[in-house]
């Protein structure tokens, strides 16, 4: 297992980041710590998770069960924590049975720190993220329909200069150790990195965006800012939910697949994604690799990974994945990866 720093901080991430939203629906307590135990044992140091969690599907029913659960586990293992870069999530508006659905602003990250603190039995958080913006996003499928001439500037600006203040006060506090951003955009981490600078505030160690094969749009704006600023990606979805795997090729649902539960995978499963994965699928069975592990290393390989964050419903599964560490791509198939995405620029 390699390790990297996150952003600028001190602290030493593992390259492959354990993700947690199926803990809690699609895993039990028990499933999640043998799967705690098996990656901290195997080198990853890296945790993620968020007070929404689990997903699939998330509601109030389900609320802030997977902190629950690795909050079970810290108190099994008091003596790792020390060891462990912890990541959480404030979930941003728009869920009513999230603090009423409020956005984020000062007194409701206060009330979901203390919250999470206390489902996952620790005294600090090594890493805590910003869901989603309250001004909107491009992420979740959004990208064909956003439209930024809604957003108020100053609005925006007054949100993130607050979120950031607060987030400064709780550093002090000791609660938490570094701050990050998820599902944002360049202008987004640019105005809260400008604004560190300016006020001394936490700088922004991360960013925690969707990227795979199938939607790269990292590569762009974001890869520039990553590469400048030292605010490297934290990759959810390097399987594209799992249609990376080839799983649901031919319109295939396998039996407990995420897909028999959240029957779109968030928007991803349409037709659009098919003959781009189809040429993946070729490309991996021409060098002999498994697809889900090429893709995996190929997010491995991007210059401005932090982390990519894997996610299982199995053991199986998540050995599988984590074995993608050791696999380096050759010329080869760095070029074919580069001709499909050519043809098939951006899928999802």
């Amino acid at each position: 297992m390699k390790y990297k720093k996150l952003g600028r901080t001190d602290l030493s991430v593992s390259e492959i980041c354990l993700g947690t939203m199926t803990w809690g629906t699609q895993n039990s307590e028990t499933e999640a710590h043998e799967q705690m135990d098996y990656a901290f044992e195997n080198g990853i140091n890296f945790f993620d998770t968020a007070e929404l969690y689990p997903t699939t599907p998330a509601g109030p029913a389900t609320y802030g069960r997977t902190e629950e659960y690795i909050g079970t586990w810290l108190k099994k293992n008091a003596a790792k924590r020390k060891d462990l870069v912890l990541a959480t999530k404030i979930a941003g508006s728009g869920r009513p049975h999230i603090r009423d659905g409020r956005d984020i602003e000062s007194a409701t990250i206060r009330q979901a720190v203390d919250a999470s603190l206390t489902r996952l039995q620790t005294d600090y958080l090594d890493l805590y993220q910003i869901h989603w913006p309250n001004r909107g996003t491009f992420h979740f499928r959004n990208s064909w329909t956003f439209d930024v001439t809604q957003q108020d500037r100053d609005k925006a600006a007054a949100e993130i200069a607050e979120i950031l203040e607060t987030l400064g006060d709780l550093v002090k506090e000791g609660k938490l150790r570094a701050v990050g951003l998820s599902n944002e955009s360049a202008w987004g981490a640019m105005k809260y990195l400008r604004l560190s600078e300016k006020k001394a505030l936490p700088r922004i160690a991360s960013l925690q965006n969707e990227y795979n094969l199938l939607y790269r749009h990292f590569d762009l704006d974001l890869a520039e800012v990553a590469h400048h600023e030292d605010v490297g990606l934290m990759a959810y979805s390097p399987l594209a939910a799992g249609l990376l795997t080839g799983k649901y090729q031919n319109g295939a649902r396998p039996e407990g697949s995420r897909a028999t539960i959240n029957t779109d995978l968030g928007g991803r499963l349409t037709p659009y994604q098919e003959p781009a994965v189809k040429a993946y699928l070729e490309v991996a069975e021409k060098h002999g690799l498994d697809l889900a592990q090429m893709a995996l290393a190929f997010c491995l390989s991007r210059p401005f990974m932090t982390a990519a964050i894997i996610g299982a419903t199995s053991m199986a599964q998540l050995k599988h994945d984590m074995a993608a560490a050791e696999l380096t791509l050759s010329d080869e198939v760095f070029a074919d990866i580069a001709r499909v995405h050519r043809q098939w620029p951006m899928p999802l």
